[in-house]
């Protein structure tokens, strides 16, 4: 069982809270403090009218403002999300403590060495590699980065070097080092990547404003690696192209690029299109290969992975864990051999906690993460876009590509778009469809009302009002930070107290690290 607590900012306010503990013998298993001062307190299940009147009494703390259950402690995600990285990374890494003990390595040196996990971190890693002292430089005075030619298993590398410090009191203290090994292969097909004209992949982006241009640098530094991708972002932003993108520009590119909609398919139909069946099963007799066996050597896309029913996410995550699957009617264990990339509309995070989505199936699926900004918040784009999709609408219609007026130019600009640029698409289609001449105006540009003040909420939207309510609130929060990164900057802009605005910021995860600043 955890707790988060949401706390102002006194003197002697963690002993209170420990105290309450000790009132009820709870054993604490863990504490943490995060930056925004929030608690975070791990222990064992007690009973639910214990833990009722442990929530009453942790709220009538002086200085407590919220305390809710969370699904994990900061320390536990932060653990998870590294693990994973370390894992999927190509080349062989380890991480050492201050004296070049093995502490943890990736899967590349575990299959590399071919020896149990328990062996492993028994050796120092002057046991494995050779052509330099590790030893010696961790004890060195000034333990600095460095990069020098060794040999793992009898075969040359080049060796990066990195140490890992602990800020105390103004000065670091060393903890150890990371140590990542690049082969002659891997470092030549990086130097001809570097080499080689940009692929057209990603060319085909407008990426003019700020927010833009980063999705699109870090999307191409993430196509380079191995590890899950999740893309998150409002309805009709492009995600599914960035997937694509990612795909074509990967060392996977000469694999097939598959999808499955999680949103339009049974359950039955939706295992059967990702597993398939063997020939002779009840399905067919001729049997048919699913997308996982498909994408081999390729990616596959799980489009809205959080429309995902809680019964295929179970087989998905035994499928992660596992690298196998089997077909149905057939017994034999097939292996997976595909990069995994999602797309959803929805924040998975707050899927875990309202339950609806695994936990351990996020962290699998959440290995390099994209939020791609909505349209609304790259007006810098707009135009570009709006001239692009005209030119391709007009190729499509044999027709000469009308120009975009003055006036239809403003209003584009100024319009929220809340259908994004899929909504940006069918505008102009419908414009050029029933033009009059060679140029739109901005009459014949039909839009819903809809100002730049107000957040679009679809009719059809899933949640209560106090959830949309919330959701409009943590936007605008985010929106904002960037340009008042203080609490007291925020409170003067929104007419609110100081204090209200940090209990908020803290309730929705905003500050400095969690949101990128212009």
């Amino acid at each position: 069982m955890r707790l988060e607590i949401s706390c102002e900012d006194r003197t002697g306010i963690t002993q209170d809270v420990l105290d309450v503990l000790n009132e009820y013998e709870i054993d604490l298993r863990g504490i943490e403090i995060d930056e925004l001062g929030k608690l975070f307190l791990d222990f064992p299940t007690i009973e639910f009218s214990n833990f009722q009147n442990l929530m009453l009494k942790l709220r009538r703390v002086e200085g407590i403002v919220d305390v809710r259950t969370t699904p994990f402690m900061p320390i536990q995600r932060e653990r998870n999300q590294l693990r994973t990285l370390l894992e999927t990374l190509p080349d062989p890494v380890f991480s050492t403590d201050a004296n070049g003990k093995i502490i943890l390595y990736n899967d590349v040196v575990a299959s590399t060495l071919e020896m149990s996990a328990d062996e492993i971190r028994e050796l120092n890693i002057d046991d494995l590699i050779e052509g330099f002292n590790f030893t010696k430089w961790l004890h060195s005075k000034s333990v600095s980065p460095q990069t020098h030619k060794v040999q793992f298993i009898q075969q040359d590398y080049i060796a990066d070097l990195l140490p890992v410090n602990i800020p105390d009191n103004g000065k670091n203290i060393l903890a150890g080092a990371v140590v990542t090994l690049k082969s002659e292969v891997r470092l030549g097909a990086q130097i001809n990547a570097f080499r080689k004209p940009d692929s057209g992949s990603f060319d085909n982006f407008e990426a003019n404003s700020t927010a833009m241009k980063r999705v699109v640098r870090e999307a191409k530094r993430m196509s380079d690696l191995d590890g899950n991708i999740l893309i998150t972002g409002d309805t009709g932003t492009g995600k599914e192209q960035i997937a694509k993108a990612c795909h074509d520009n990967s060392r996977r590119s000469d694999g097939e690029f598959v999808t499955l909609n999680c949103a339009s398919l049974p359950d039955e139909a939706a295992e059967t299109e990702l597993f398939g069946y063997a020939v002779g099963s009840a399905e067919e007799s001729e049997g048919k290969a699913g997308l996982f066996e498909q994408a081999a050597g390729g990616s596959i896309l799980f489009d809205e992975v959080s429309e995902m029913s809680v019964s295929l996410q179970a087989k998905l995550l035994r499928v992660l864990e596992y690298g196998t699957y089997h077909q149905l009617g057939d017994s034999r264990v097939k292996y997976i051999d595909c990069r995994i990339i999602c797309t959803s509309c929805k924040d998975l995070s707050q899927c875990v906690q309202d339950g609806t989505f695994r936990e351990d199936l996020y962290y699998r699926l959440n290995v390099l993460g994209l939020v791609v900004p909505s349209l609304r918040e790259r007006k810098a784009d707009i135009i570009p876009l709006a001239n692009s999709i005209v030119l391709q609408h007009s190729k499509k219609l044999s027709i000469q590509a009308p120009k975009l007026s003055k006036p239809c130019i403003e209003y584009l600009e100024s319009y929220p778009w809340p259908g994004n640029i899929r909504q940006l698409k069918n505008a102009l289609y419908r414009a050029i469809s029933l033009i009059d001449g060679n140029e739109i105006t901005k009459e014949a540009i039909q839009l819903p009302s809809c100002t730049a003040s107000v957040t679009y909420i679809d009719e059809n939207f899933d949640g209560t009002l106090e959830q949309e309510v919330k959701r409009f609130e943590r936007d605008m929060l985010k929106r904002l930070y960037p340009s008042y990164p203080s609490t007291r900057q925020l409170a003067r802009k929104l007419g609110l107290s100081h204090t209200a605005i940090a209990n908020k910021l803290r309730e929705y995860g905003i500050s400095k690290h969690s949101v990128k600043m212009q």
